[in-house]
């Protein structure tokens, strides 16, 4: 999968440097087109002359090609690259790109490139778990790029635990698996709903939840990275997309969700349904806002439209829906009864007794059910991550 893509690899200084001759190696024996870029540092540990040798390309460490001020031109690198992969990355350069820094040219390649970019830190275990390295490495992930996790095993430091970069041949196998998984969903068109909805009381009140959307465009994302074509219809949320093939719509209210799902539904190959709408809405609307009093205040309630079900309804053989279940109780039981009820095809079980689970996290840690009652259970992991654990689930099940 890798032959005739573009990679830009960016070294930088750490002692895992030496692994990125192996990496590069590889790479070029997969058919990949590999070009360098190196952190100064980075040439205090392994030398550029090894890695052009390797990659059939010259090594870039500066702006300047030469004495002559002819440049090295960091937009037109990060044009041509298909995927960005940094590895080793090290915290100073993890801490760089979280924050937007920019005084050297793989920084600047970085903050123009428009491809795909993978990071596979490297350093010893004390800095990967203080809070400021995870911090930025959230950060990096919040933007849209990918971490290649750190392993366990001995460090440079002589100590023991997770901190050493990931193998070449895995970092090779992760790319191999991102640029092949990209394919199995050309030409398919996906729906996902992201975000809480707010009913109004009156004006400035509302009644709806803390959903914060990060999952659902988690989810859109990968399926865009994955080849499809994605209509995200949200509730207010602060997030945005990045992906191209993701068509973001806004909406507010449950009914507006309804609306623009119905519009896209019969015409859609897969749908998540991971927006959090709510149940109920007010049954008037105040025009003016309401004046506080001493009686207090009393709000009628009707139910709103169920998206799931109304779409579960009209759903063809050939469709594959996505729903999800947040329960505190009896959580396989009822995940299981949505199942039979919303006609889903596989459900995302949330449990708010789970630790970083549920709304708002960064991390999420969910348990998948399909139609056979089969249950695959996952350990908490970024919501990048379990947004990649349900496409994954999705291509397995309706084998797209």
């Amino acid at each position: 999968m890798l032959s005739g893509k573009r990679i830009l690899l960016g070294v930088t200084g750490s002692i895992a440097a030496y692994k990125s001759a192996l990496l590069t190696r590889l790479l070029v024996k997969a058919g990949a087109d590999v070009k360098i870029v190196m952190t100064p540092a980075a040439v205090e540990f392994i030398t550029p002359l090894t890695l052009a040798t390797l990659s059939k390309n010259p090594v870039l460490t500066a702006f300047a090609k030469n004495e002559t001020g002819e440049w090295h031109n960091h937009v037109e690198l990060g044009l041509w690259a298909d995927a960005l992969v940094i590895a080793p990355a090290s915290a100073n350069t993890i801490a760089r790109m979280a924050n937007g820094l920019c005084n050297n040219l793989l920084q600047a390649v970085y903050l123009s490139a428009r491809c795909k970019v993978f990071f596979a830190p490297a350093m010893d275990l004390d800095m990967l778990q203080h809070p400021s390295t995870q911090s930025n490495i959230q950060k990096l992930i919040g933007f849209g790029n990918e971490q290649i996790s750190p392993v366990y095993g001995e460090l440079a430091s002589g100590l023991t635990g997770t901190g050493r970069m990931a193998e070449p041949e895995e970092i090779v196998s992760y790319l191999e698996r991102f640029f092949s998984s990209a394919q199995k969903l050309k030409g398919k068109k996906a729906l996902v709903t992201a975000g809480p909805t707010h009913e109004a009381i009156d004006p400035v009140r509302f009644i709806g939840n803390n959903s914060s959307g990060k999952m659902g465009f988690a989810i859109a994302e990968e399926l865009a990275n994955q080849g499809a074509e994605v209509n995200l219809i949200s509730g207010p949320t602060s997030l945005s997309v990045t992906n191209p093939k993701v068509k973001l719509s806004r909406v507010t209210s449950a009914e507006e969700m309804y609306r623009a799902c119905a519009e896209v539904f019969p015409s859609t190959d897969i749908t998540v349904l991971s927006a959090a709408v709510a149940d109920f809405k007010p049954v008037t609307r105040a025009d003016q806002k309401i004046k506080k009093s001493e009686a207090g205040l009393a709000v009628e309630l009707i139910k709103t439209h169920d998206i799931a079900a109304e779409l579960g309804k009209i759903k063809k053989p050939s469709q594959f829906t996505v729903g999800f279940a947040l329960e505190t109780e009896n959580e396989t039981a009822n995940a299981e009864k949505k199942i039979a009820s919303k006609n889903f095809d596989l459900i995302v079980l949330n449990s708010l007794n789970d630790n970083g689970a549920g709304f708002s996290h960064d991390t999420n840690k969910i348990t998948l059910i399909n139609k056979k009652k089969e249950a695959k259970k996952f350990s908490l992991k970024s919501k990048k991550e379990v947004a990649r654990d349900i496409v994954d689930a999705i291509i397995e099940n309706s084998h797209a």
